[in-house]
C-alpha cells in the first residue's frame, strides 16, 4: 500500500512541476534573454548563464536539463531549432597557455577574443540528446546533430554529425534535393 501512495505522490509531484515550468518559469526565462520569439519552450531545469546574450527566433524547444554557457560571446538560435534533454552549449574556454599563472587565477576580464565565441544555430536544427556544442561553431540551417556528439568545428547544412568530435554521417537529402529546397526558400 505504502508503494502506491509513493508512486501517487511522484506522479502529482510531476504533474505539479509542469504546470510550475509552463505557467511560471518559461514565462520569466523568456523575458531573461536578450531576444525571444514566438512559441519558444524552456524544458524543466532548462538553464542559461549569460541571459543577456542569448538570442532565440521562433518555434524553438529547449528540452529538460539543457546548459547553455555565456559570458562574453552570444548564442543565437534561429527558427524551428529542437533540442534534445541536456544538450551542452558552452561560448567560452579558460586561458591555459600563460606561462607563470595559475589557470584558476584568470578572470572574465582577462580573457581574450579567441577565448570566447559565438555559436550559432541556423534554424531547422535538431540537436540530440547529451550534445556538447563548443565556442566558435555553427550549426548549418537543416543539419542535425547526433545523441552524445561534440561538435568542435562548424557543421554544414543539411548534414547529420555524429561522435567525439563530431564528424559527418550522411546528409538528410540528395544535393539535388537540398539544391530544390534552397531554390524553394528563396
Amino acid at each position: 500500500m505504502k508503494a502506491r501512495s509513493s508512486m501517487h505522490i511522484h506522479i502529482y509531484y510531476k504533474c505539479i512541476e509542469k504546470v510550475i515550468n509552463k505557467y511560471v518559469m518559461n514565462p520569466i526565462k523568456r523575458k531573461m534573454v536578450n531576444k525571444c520569439g514566438d512559441k519558444v519552450y524552456f524544458g524543466i531545469n532548462a538553464e542559461v548563464a549569460g541571459w543577456e546574450n542569448v538570442y532565440i527566433g521562433n518555434d524553438v524547444s529547449i528540452g529538460n536539463n539543457c546548459n547553455f554557457m555565456t559570458t562574453k560571446a552570444k548564442i543565437y538560435i534561429g527558427d524551428h531549432v529542437m533540442f534534445g534533454p541536456s544538450v551542452h552549449i558552452i561560448t567560452g574556454n579558460h586561458i591555459f597557455d600563460v606561462p607563470g599563472k595559475y589557470m584558476s587565477e584568470f578572470t572574465e576580464a582577462d580573457k581574450r577574443e579567441k577565448d570566447d565565441q559565438d555559436v550559432v544555430l541556423k534554424g531547422d536544427n535538431w540537436i540530440g540528446c547529451n550534445a556538447l556544442i563548443l565556442k566558435g561553431v555553427t550549426i548549418g540551417y537543416g543539419a542535425i546533430v547526433a545523441a552524445g556528439a561534440v561538435v568542435t568545428k562548424d557543421v554544414e547544412e543539411y548534414c547529420i554529425v555524429g561522435g567525439n568530435p563530431a564528424k559527418v554521417i550522411k546528409k538528410r537529402f540528395s544535393d539535388d534535393v537540398i539544391e530544390k529546397i534552397k531554390n524553394d526558400m528563396s
